[in-house]
């Protein structure tokens, strides 16, 4: 069975849960708290040196880390990762952007601003600049989407997953998102959308409902 390690409350560890919730896939769920710094601790830095979650063990003992690099193999065969050439590229040049000029933004902010206690104290400099990138990310977004539904190819994909797990939350980290309708829309479709979960889901709550989402097992890295 596969075994993420993840925190609740981030968003890249939530794109990963909701991939797997949608595809119905079994796993277990190992709690890391990053706050704690449960991901630096040896046994931890054994699996990803990098000492970052999410990070997927596979069948055999293999891991695989990064968000963007678990979507794919994941969704690999599934609707929401296209078969044809140029609309995988598309998927994956999105993809490549809410990690390079997405993430590093709307994500930092709500990391330091919501969940650091004294984050802003700590992080004074970069509000600004978080500020300025952000919204210059979700203009992009904003004139992307105003002329389709979602990112690529007409339809929900893995792109879609990649970049509303932070933009859903980005009031969180003081984006004001009311001059955005094209993305609100979109948010909207997003969720709206079968097998969808929200970033409080836990997989132990799907089990005997109708969520569509695989059985799971949890475990406390603690």
């Amino acid at each position: 069975m596969l075994k993420l390690y993840a925190m609740q409350s981030s968003g890249n560890c939530y794109k990963v849960r909701l991939l797997l919730a949608k595809l119905g896939l079994p796993f277990t769920l190992v709690d890391v708290d990053l706050l704690r710094g449960e991901n630096r601790t040896p046994e931890f830095l054994m699996k990803n040196p990098e000492g970052r979650v999410p990070l997927l063990e596979l069948p055999g003992g293999r891991f695989l880390a990064e968000s963007g690099a678990i979507l794919a193999y994941l969704a690999e065969g599934s609707p929401l990762l296209p078969d044809e050439r140029f609309a995988r590229a598309e998927v994956l040049r999105w993809m490549f952007f809410e990690q390079h000029s997405h993430e590093p933004a709307i994500a930092a902010a709500r990391f330091w601003l919501k969940l650091v206690r004294g984050g802003r104290e700590l992080r004074t400099h970069d509000v600004d600049r978080w500020q300025e990138e952000g919204y210059a990310a979700l203009g992009v977004m904003e004139r992307h989407l105003a002329r389709r539904p979602f990112f690529v190819d007409g339809r929900l994909t893995i792109a879609d997953i990649a970049l509303y797990a932070h933009t859903h939350v980005a009031e969180e980290g003081e984006f004001d998102l009311t001059g955005f309708p094209a993305v609100r829309g979109w948010l909207a479709r997003v969720a709206a959308a079968p097998g969808h979960v929200g970033m409080d889901w836990r997989p132990d709550a799907s089990l005997g409902s109708d969520t569509g989402a695989g059985d799971a097992t949890l475990v406390n890295a603690s």
